[in-house]
């Protein structure tokens, strides 16, 4: 079959499309907006990826050129914006990731904390930044909830955020079911307690048991934007997060971080990022774990 022939198979939508490539001056109108609104820096060597990955998303929105995809963005922003930072970055989680972050809440800052705020009466609070799909947040509650059975009678006010630009994520995480074979870094035990295997529309998953629904909270939100929470908050994870930013962008974030955390509270960051030389309100105390200073 020669191409003319092969062509008139094809969609005249398709073979435009096909043909579309990432002009010079729509990879840099792209570049301003994703640093502009996300804080992800995109240098020359991203143009193909960029390309790649929005080629997918115009196929979903049925746009035939990148120029239309730069118009999109001018005209309604807001409307775009999670489905473009998820579809230029990569949403990698797992459950229980970096588990000595996870055996320090267990060994020592959850039962501290929870008999320091039984006697206060005061809250504890945790934000998941950058949940992506929720298997971060759905572990702290597991470790929350065991510690909060631990103390019986407890009256203790806990909740964890979670929060992530991604619409996807985001989706993912409310439903709450992972497949089987993600379950990989929950023990044996932990699933037994905390997973129900689905059924029906949920047949080969494993739903997160409510009460660690109970625990969390999520919702939309750009780390770049206006916060409406006020904390405080005991500890924050942004783990695997500002591994796209710039360090300008940095160093504004992890100063917003510290207002949010009293004297004290923690900042969990994922195992490639450091805050050495960027903000000096945290002090270093473990892998990756950092405490505020006084």
């Amino acid at each position: 079959m020669n191409a003319v022939a092969a062509t008139r198979d094809v969609p005249a939508a398709a073979v435009e499309f096909s043909a579309s490539v990432l002009a010079d001056a729509e990879f840099e109108f792209l570049r301003k907006f994703v640093y502009e609104h996300c804080g992800i820096a995109l240098g020359e060597h991203k143009r193909q990826l960029v390309q790649g990955r929005l080629s997918r998303r115009l196929r979903a929105l049925h746009l035939h050129s990148f120029a239309s995809y730069c118009d999109l963005l001018r005209n309604d922003p807001e409307r775009e914006l999670g489905e473009l930072a998820s579809a230029i970055s990569t949403n990698v989680t797992a459950f229980f990731r970096e588990m000595h972050h996870y055996d320090l809440l267990v060994d020592e800052l959850l039962p501290h904390w929870l008999q320091e705020k039984q006697r206060s009466h005061e809250r504890l609070r945790i934000w998941s930044a950058g949940c992506s799909t929720g298997e971060e947040p759905y572990a702290l509650a597991m470790v929350l909830a065991e510690a909060l059975e631990k103390r019986k009678g407890s009256s203790v006010d806990a909740k964890i955020l979670a929060t992530d630009l991604s619409p996807q994520a985001l989706a993912t995480a409310r439903r709450g079911a992972y497949p089987l074979e993600h379950l990989g870094g929950i023990s044996d035990e932990r699933r037994r307690r905390w997973m129900l295997r689905g059924s029906g529309d949920y047949e080969g998953l494993a739903s997160v048991n409510p009460r660690l629904r109970e625990l969390v909270t999520i919702e939309p939100l750009n780390l770049l934007h206006e916060w409406p929470m006020k904390g405080p908050f005991d500890a924050i994870f942004c783990r695997n997060v500002v591994i796209y930013f710039d360090r300008p962008t940095k160093q504004r974030l992890f100063r917003r971080y510290a207002r949010l955390l009293p004297v004290g509270g923690y900042l969990f960051l994922g195992h490639s990022e450091s805050l050495h030389g960027i903000n000096d309100d945290f002090e270093l105390i473990g892998r990756t774990v950092y405490r505020k200073r006084g």
